[in-house]
């Protein structure tokens, strides 16, 4: 009698802890999901870097850092061994950038093509999340003016207004998965007087980058921007590809592309190669960044 007795306050007791540990877990399943949804998760590493290959993409520098960018685009590959299949001659282009805050840089930078000084702010709009915030898409808004500084045979008629380029992009990305994202890239620019590679001062155009991500260190990136107007110019669409290799501080790009210019005005209204032709130019970029601010934010 006293087993039986002992057997049923087992069994009860028993099954009172399974309910109870239950419960417990559902109740902490239902806590940790409403502390999910009550915080905003941000989307990380939309692209590795802040360019794709030649534009910007909507990733910014962190607050206090600066990058040393510097750029090389050589000639043609199909100019053939007495020019080393292009790498004989080569233009370059040597920028600053600063992150102020996590969502603002700014940057400076000279090039070789057409001798120019251009400058650019960034600034987040918009940042793609999940939780407490419902985020589809990250948002930047890009400026960027740009002086020609040639010597022109005009005898100093040139004003300095005439020499000056700008360019306004909106960049629209979304991180679809851990190793894919897209980007769209409404641009407008107002060229300078001077350059003759286009028809229209005012060019409107739509540019579509992606990135895929190889391994941690590795991604790899493609970029295409249509020309909307200017259809009179000798200029084409340019369309490029690229690695990326992080390397610790330091990020090496090598890529291929049909443009020689590398600020916006120049790659997307001026590129006179076409891939069509072979007139494909292999380029690379090296960043070393720098953290100015000892202090995290």
């Amino acid at each position: 009698m006293r087993k039986k007795h002992l057997l049923t306050v087992i069994a009860v007791t028993t099954f009172y802890c399974n309910t109870f540990a239950q419960d417990s877990s559902n109740i902490l399943n239902e806590l940790i999901h409403e502390s999910d949804t009550n915080k905003v998760n941000y989307a990380e590493s939309t692209f590795k870097y802040t360019r794709v290959v030649d534009g910007h993409s909507v990733v910014n520098l962190p607050a206090h850092v600066l990058d040393v960018r510097i750029s090389h685009r050589f000639d043609p590959i199909n100019s053939g061994l007495y020019n080393f299949f292009g790498l004989d001659a080569a233009v370059m282009r040597l920028g600053f950038d600063y992150g102020i805050t996590s969502n603002i840089m700014i940057g400076a930078g000279h090039s070789v093509y057409q001798k120019t000084y251009d400058a650019f702010l960034k600034m987040k709009l918009l940042a793609q999340s999940t939780g407490r915030v419902e985020m589809p898409v990250t948002v930047s808004f890009v400026p960027t003016v740009a002086v020609n500084t040639l010597k022109q045979f005009d005898g100093g008629k040139t004003q300095f207004n005439d020499r000056l380029s700008y360019v306004f992009q909106l960049l629209v990305a979304r991180k679809f998965s851990e190793n894919f994202s897209l980007q769209f890239m409404p641009t407008f620019i107002h060229a300078d007087n001077i350059s003759f590679l286009h028809a229209d001062q005012n060019i409107a155009a739509i540019g579509i980058a992606a990135t895929h991500r190889i391994s941690k260190r590795m991604n790899i990136n493609g970029e295409y921007y249509y020309r909307l107007n200017d259809r009179g110019s000798a200029a084409h669409n340019v369309l490029s590809f690229g690695i990326d290799l992080g390397t610790g501080g330091h990020v090496f790009q090598l890529h291929f592309t049909n443009s020689i210019g590398m600020t916006e005005k120049s790659f997307i209204g001026e590129t006179m190669n076409r891939w069509q032709d072979g007139d494909v130019l292999f380029g690379f970029n090296i960043s070393r960044v720098f953290q100015l601010n000892k202090k995290r934010d």
